[in-house]
Order: structure tokens, then C-alpha cells, then sequence
């Protein structure tokens, strides 16, 4: 039997927890990632090689006219997105362990939902990672596991596992023959680690994505899967609570692809939970954009 938990802030009043749960996107929302997208350029001396960020993609990727593709190829584009280039399954974690360096040494701050997961992975909440990536949800989880491990003092991770612990015992589970670690793994198995491209997800959808250039809709059908995911756990138990399921993202053309599907599909097929959206492109707005879907 797998052990199903969430964070919980307690609403002494109805006796069960009021859960709360999240999905985020990686890149430029939770880290700025080293990782690069390898374009064509138009310039008055034709098509120049022209590498750029994540952040800088998601200004231009609708600018068809003046870049394009290396050699026209999305796949030789995105290659460091993937896990079939040089570096093969290890590039994501290889670039998540560049991306914190710094915010470790104190020399960096991370991207805006940085400290929002932090806290979610401490308090327990359920999550899930979509990303535009390629990467498969095991090379994704590695760099989950890298965070904690690096970021965590051994403080925050004892109050993890405490927690982690709380809400085993809350959903009627005895975890008491369990270790620390094998806590935070069965927590961690519980997720949901997608990145829309992967042929991985790719099968899952039963049909092919139309590429990294093109992630709205296939980050559609991940939240479906996570919030039905974590529905049916709330449902299996016979939990009574108040759900609240948040998405963070930097790009507003996925922000507003969610909204639109949240308020068209989802708020309708699941009226008892509220969807909380944050628009994390401009990291100066504090409390950045924000939008609250209530069932229908």
C-alpha cells in the first residue's frame, strides 16, 4: 500500500486537514537554469547561429520571422533539453546542480516560486513539475532529490520528515518501522514529474506533441493528470476538506492556456476545488498575476 499525503494546514472545526497542493514549472520559475536553446538568427548577412535562455525563448518563440530552429531542426535545438544529447540522462541534473550552486554559496537568489516550493517540499504538499522539457520524469526527480539534498539544512530536513510522518499517521498508515529516508522516497513517489515533450509523455498522451516551441497543450493534459491524481487520493481516503491546487508558470502564453482549460474543463468536472494561478513572468510585481477559479 502506498502511503497518500499532502501538506495540511488543520481546520480544528471540521477535524480533517485543509489541503492544499501545487504544480510548477522549472525553468525561470523555480531556477534559472544554465541550460541553452540553440537558434538561427536573421540578420542582413542571412541566418546567424544565436543561443539563448529559457527566459529569452519565451519572448521570442513566436517570432518566426527573424529566428528559427538550428538547421531548421526543433529537436537539434532543444538538444540540451533532452535526454539523448551528449550528456544523455544526465543533463538535467547536471544543469540543476549548476543552477543552485550559487544560491547555495549565498551568491543568488532563485527564480520567483523558488521559496514556494521549498516550503511546499517541506511542509509535505503534494507536487508536481511540468516543464516544457525533455527530459524523462526520472532524470526529473533526481534533480527534486539534488534540491532537497542540497538546499535543505539538516534542520528544515527534520521538520520535512516530521511532517512527512504527521500525515502518514493522519491517513491511517503506521510508518513507524519506517526510516527517514524511505519517508521522504515514498513522499517523493507520489509526485508528479513531467516534462511534455519526452516521448515518455508523449506516450502517455497517447499522441505525439507538436514540439518544445508548442508545450500549451501538453501542459494542459499534465494538469488534468495531476489534479485527477491527487482528487482520487482525497477520494479513496474519504477525506472531508477544502482542496486548493496551485499552478505557477513564467511563460503567460501556458499561464493563459491553463486558465482558459482550468475554467473551461476543470473547474466543471471538479467543483469542490480551488485552482489558484500565478503568473510569474515579471520577477519585480511581488505578488505577481494572479487568478482564482472556483468550481462551477
Amino acid at each position: 500500500m502506498t502511503t497518500e499525503y499532502g501538506e495540511a494546514a488543520m481546520d480544528h472545526d471540521e477535524g480533517w486537514p485543509r489541503l492544499k497542493y501545487y504544480m510548477f514549472d522549472w525553468d525561470d520559475n523555480i531556477l534559472h537554469m544554465p541550460t541553452l536553446i540553440h537558434l538561427e538568427r536573421k540578420t542582413d548577412e542571412g541566418w546567424k547561429p544565436h543561443s539563448v535562455s529559457t527566459a529569452e525563448f519565451a519572448g521570442i518563440r513566436r517570432d518566426t520571422e527573424n529566428y528559427r530552429p538550428r538547421e531548421g531542426d526543433w529537436d537539434k535545438a532543444f538538444i540540451d533539453f533532452y535526454d539523448s544529447g551528449v550528456r544523455g540522462d544526465q543533463a538535467f541534473l547536471e544543469d540543476t546542480r549548476r543552477a543552485l550552486r550559487p544560491i547555495v554559496q549565498k551568491e543568488a537568489e532563485g527564480a520567483p516560486s523558488f521559496q514556494r516550493f521549498k516550503k511546499a517540499l517541506m511542509e509535505g504538499s503534494l507536487f508536481a513539475i511540468i516543464t516544457a522539457r525533455a527530459h524523462s520524469a526520472k532524470s526529473i526527480r533526481r534533480g527534486v532529490e539534488y534540491f532537497i539534498d542540497s538546499v535543505f539544512t539538516d534542520a528544515e530536513r527534520l521538520q520535512m520528515v516530521k511532517n512527512l510522518r504527521r500525515f502518514i499517521k493522519l491517513f491511517g498508515e503506521d510508518g513507524t518501522l519506517l526510516t527517514d529516508d524511505e519517508v521522504v522516497s515514498r513522499y517523493l513517489d507520489l509526485n508528479r514529474y513531467r516534462g511534455v515533450t519526452s516521448p515518455e509523455f508523449q506516450e502517455l498522451m497517447g499522441r505525439s506533441v507538436q514540439g518544445a516551441e508548442s508545450p500549451e497543450h501538453a501542459k494542459q493534459f499534465a494538469v488534468q493528470d495531476f489534479v485527477t491524481h491527487v482528487v482520487n487520493i482525497i477520494r479513496e481516503r474519504g477525506v472531508e476538506a477544502s482542496v486548493s491546487i496551485g499552478f505557477s508558470d513564467d511563460d503567460p502564453h501556458n499561464v493563459n492556456a491553463v486558465v482558459d482549460y482550468l475554467n473551461e474543463e476543470l473547474a466543471r468536472q471538479f467543483p469542490d476545488v480551488k485552482f489558484v494561478v500565478y503568473d510569474t513572468s515579471d520577477p519585480e510585481h511581488e505578488l505577481w498575476h494572479k487568478v482564482v477559479i472556483r468550481g462551477k
